[in-house]
């Protein structure tokens, strides 16, 4: 039988992973758009990705400092078909 000190320890290590890994994916994921002047405008559920890069077109003329849109899938628990926005 395991000593109560091992198994706080071990219960305190898979929280931190817990906890962890989530942010560091975030933070991973929110980089992998190029850096060569795409910003992310917004995000948005859409019923296919060709909705999304439609609407964002619609969307350029309201934003002048851009010329260009895009779309990236980022499905979210709840949200299968949630997009990320991304400008330029």
């Amino acid at each position: 039988m395991k000593s109560w000190r091992t198994r706080i320890a071990l219960g305190l290590a898979v929280g931190a992973a817990a906890v962890t890994m989530p942010l560091t994916a975030t933070a991973a994921f929110a980089d992998t758009q190029p850096n060569d002047g795409w910003v992310q405008v917004g995000g948005e559920s859409y019923d296919s990705f060709q909705q999304c890069v439609d609407q964002a077109q619609r969307d350029l003329p309201l934003n002048p400092k851009y010329h260009e849109a895009t779309c990236q899938s980022a499905p979210k628990p709840g949200l299968p078909n949630y997009y990320i926005v991304w400008m330029r």
